[in-house]
């Protein structure tokens, strides 16, 4: 690898954004058997990046562009034992773009979404678990199938670390331009204090109702998360908060639609939603609008031509020439007119995680929580292991409904969730 790469295309928007408030992070993690060990996990980190190397890296700030600088070494690792997602300061030296930690039988990761999306940090960390197992009990998992497990022992690929967003765009683009969203608003968490619910369903009970509306199981959770927030538009006192469309962001893994190896970012979004001025909807109508825009808007084509609008406008002659302290407040004002108007919540949902057995055997539980909303709202992430979907939401309000209107909602269709919370619910 190079002694340095620019960010990939989605990656740009973030370095100008990010705040003290804000610094666009996700957490993965993995529950294990034992206890973990950090001299074993130690060496297992120090593996995992030399097969990584897009992960050795820290951001720096160059007269054009922001720039990721590769490092040697390895970040130190952390007992999990605070609020998770602690702002991390992305531009302090020496500082890496990612923080491992681990607790009892916990090993967690925390990412700047920079550095990569959830199946770029997925791969990471499933990867520096099998090289932990590997060294403490002698098993591997890799190249028997599971995707998200490479060999550290294996070199790595130029394209595991190349910006695919260049590599697949295309000439035709589409309008990113769309109507704003309606928006959860709320009493902000004092001391900015993040507040995470979290939700454990068996994942036969979710994929059987989900079967039972002949939808897969990223409609049905969608629709779900969009029913709770038309549920809280229903109780607002304006009458022009009422009649507000309503939608959610759901991020899209391009390596589905896209033959790309990268683990850096390289996913797009679809914010399917519903005219609330046309009156109030049921779940099954909602489950309908969605079904049928994400069928018609997530097609290769349409992810093509979406994501190469952003990589036009890297082209733009304007943003090649300006310097930083020019291109900074426009990327800004950017972000503010678009980014999170377009949408009053987000779900991310990684799927289902297969491992073989080898490795399985040692791994109880994985999931994904996502950080800081940029505006007061909840977010929610989800992943499937073992028979468990664990559905995560964060959020920096002190009110709770879309949670609760989305937990309920799902108890009320037959589906059993078991309900975690470091705060009222």
């Amino acid at each position: 690898m190079k002694k340095w790469i620019k960010l990939d295309n989605a990656a740009k928007i973030y370095p100008p954004t990010q705040t003290k408030k804000r610094a666009a992070m996700f957490r993965l993690s993995v529950v294990l058997t034992e206890d973990v060990d950090p001299d074993i996990l130690a060496d297992a980190q120090s593996n995992t990046l030399r097969r990584f190397p897009s992960f050795a890296c820290r951001l720096r700030r160059g007269f054009f562009w922001y720039y990721l600088e590769h490092m040697s070494g390895e970040p130190p690792i952390f007992e999990d034992v605070y609020s998770p997602m602690q702002n991390m300061n992305g531009f302090r030296e020496h500082h890496f773009m990612y923080r491992l930690l681990y607790s009892r039988h916990r090993i967690a990761v925390e990412c700047f979404h920079m550095l990569t999306d959830g199946t770029g940090a997925m791969t990471f960390l499933l990867s520096l678990v099998n090289e932990y197992l590997r060294l403490k009990y002698g098993v591997d998992g890799s190249g028997k199938g599971s995707k998200f497990v490479l060999s550290c022992d294996e070199k790595p690929a130029p394209e595991e670390y190349e910006d695919s967003f260049l590599r697949y765009a295309g000439k035709t683009i589409i309008s990113r331009s769309e109507k704003a969203s309606y928006q959860t608003g709320g009493t902000p968490m004092p001391l900015n204090k993040l507040m995470f619910i979290s939700g454990t369903v068996p994942t036969d009970k979710l994929l059987e109702k989900a079967k039972e509306y002949h939808v897969s199981v990223g409609v049905f959770l969608a629709a779900n998360l969009l029913y709770a927030v038309h549920k809280k538009q229903q109780h607002e006192k304006s009458a022009r908060k009422r009649s507000l469309p309503v939608k959610i962001s759901v991020p899209i893994n391009l390596r589905r639609f896209f033959p790309s190896k990268t683990v850096r970012n390289f996913s797009s979004f679809v914010n399917p939603g519903i005219e609330s001025r046309f009156g109030n909807f049921t779940f099954e109508e909602i489950l309908a609008q969605v079904e049928h825009f994400m069928g018609m808007h997530i097609t290769e084509k349409e992810l093509r031509a979406r994501f190469s609008a952003n990589v036009a406008s890297e082209h733009n002659p304007f943003l090649r020439v300006a310097p930083l302290i020019l291109k900074d407040p426009v990327m800004k004002i950017f972000f503010r007119m678009q980014g999170d108007r377009y949408h009053a919540s987000s779900i991310s949902n990684l799927g289902v995680i297969n491992l073989v057995p080898e490795i399985a055997q040692y791994i109880t539980a994985v999931d994904l929580t996502l950080g800081r909303p940029a505006t007061r709202r909840s977010s929610c992430a989800c992943v499937s292991y073992n028979g468990k979907t664990i559905i995560n939401f964060s959020r920096t309000t002190m009110e709770a409904e879309v949670e609760r209107y989305f937990f309920t909602h799902l108890v009320r269709l037959g589906i059993p969730v078991f309900i975690e919370s470091n705060g009222r619910f």
